[in-house]
């Protein structure tokens, strides 16, 4: 199925336009933020939702979290090109507050549809609020990353892989090592080994 409308907005392939769902959303955005990377990924990463640099260029993880996010994927054999990175939601909250529980839920059947069409070996979880949307509990996010688990999602059992945010390594650098950790797994899982995939499925360092 290539294609998803609603009254509200609608979702071709990947990508959402026209969503008018949430207000303040809608008041606080310049534009929507879909995901970005290859329409096959393997692996998926999933943030909170588009920051102030993110909102204005159009792209997830694009500011100071984004480049510790770029250099620490490039560390463990990965490289942006060839990951999917998304958000929970798609438009910049007002502030930049956490999205609200309506906000989530609203965006929630695009986020599905993504990884649906995406189908990843895995989705890692970016921080505390996409931890918990997804597994739909508390998380204690600093003791749990590097967690997976089976959760299901849409119509389908899917490998969640816990994570701390980047920014945490930037306000606490004793998390830089938990956090390289985490996305050793996340090659793991994926099948990568020293910058070349293992299997002779997907390419995943041929260009998160």
């Amino acid at each position: 199925m290539d294609e998803n409308t609603d009254n509200d907005g609608e979702m071709v392939g990947l990508e959402v336009s026209g969503c008018e769902r949430c207000p303040a959303l809608v008041d606080s955005r310049n534009q929507i933020v879909n995901g970005t990377g290859p329409t096959d990924a393997d692996v998926l990463f999933v943030g909170e939702g588009p920051g102030a640099t993110e909102d204005e260029r159009g792209e997830p993880f694009v500011g100071r979290s984004g480049s510790v996010l770029d250099e620490q994927l490039m560390t463990v054999g990965l490289d942006r090109e060839t990951v999917r990175i998304t958000n929970c939601v798609r438009c910049r909250p007002p502030d930049n507050r956490d999205p609200t529980r309506e906000e989530l839920t609203n965006c929630r059947g695009y986020l599905e549809t993504e990884i649906e069409r995406l189908d990843p070996e895995v989705i890692v979880t970016l921080g505390k609020v996409p931890s918990e949307h997804l597994l739909e509990r508390s998380v204690a996010v600093t003791k749990e990353t590097g967690t997976v688990e089976d959760v299901r999602i849409g119509e389908k059992t899917r490998r969640v892989l816990l994570c701390l945010h980047p920014a945490a390594t930037l306000y606490d650098r004793s998390q830089t090592d938990a956090f390289l950790e985490t996305l050793e797994t996340a090659a793991d899982l994926a099948d990568v080994d020293d910058g070349e995939p293992r299997s002779q499925g997907q390419t995943r360092l041929d260009g998160y």
